[in-house]
């Protein structure tokens, strides 16, 4: 299980636009906020990359990079940061499903077209939102067995102002005896 201050997995993965991502090469000066969303057929993925796009220059403005993976292929990905609109926000593919596992993300089998007559790939993660220190520890993680009810990244980035002027350390990390 994947918990607070622990080293975060090894995370390669090619980008729409930005090259090959690396979270080991990463360098921000707080943060980098890892966003895996489901993939091109869902919806609710698009309307949540959307904000998380917005908010991209919010997010740099504090010294958090972003960057949304999903398991899709290069065209289904390109399609995604298409229809968001990316400019912005580095949009990764080919998220192994087995690094999707390291990372605690959920696996699901695919139901058939979605409600917007997309096919779903036969697997696919379902969604999850983390931060991770420069030292590559995680200091935040959220994930979802369902595509509803994700964090949003307005209180995310209102989190991150009070994270900072206090120096609020990561927490949930206790995996000792109880």
């Amino acid at each position: 299980m994947l918990v607070p201050r622990q080293a975060a997995p090894q995370l390669i993965v090619d980008t729409v636009a930005h090259g090959s991502f690396d979270l080991a090469r990463e360098e921000p000066r707080s943060m980098t906020l890892v966003c895996f969303y489901r993939g091109l057929h869902c919806p609710i993925c698009t309307n949540y990359l959307k904000e998380l796009e917005r908010l991209t220059p919010v997010f740099e403005e504090r010294g958090v990079s972003t960057i949304a993976i999903s398991s899709d292929g290069e065209a289904r990905a390109r399609e995604m940061s298409h229809k968001i609109r990316a400019s912005q926000l580095r949009v990764g593919y080919g998220l192994p499903l087995a690094v999707a596992r390291d990372w605690g993300l959920y696996i699901s089998e695919s139901r058939g077209k979605t409600s917007i007559g997309i096919e779903e790939p036969p697997l696919f993660s379902e969604p999850g939102v983390f931060l991770i220190r420069p030292d590559r520890t995680v200091y935040y993680l959220s994930v979802q067995s369902m595509p509803f009810v994700r964090p949003p990244f307005g209180e995310m980035v209102q989190a991150l102002d009070f994270i900072v002027k206090n120096a609020y350390p990561a927490r949930g990390e206790y995996i000792g005896p109880l």
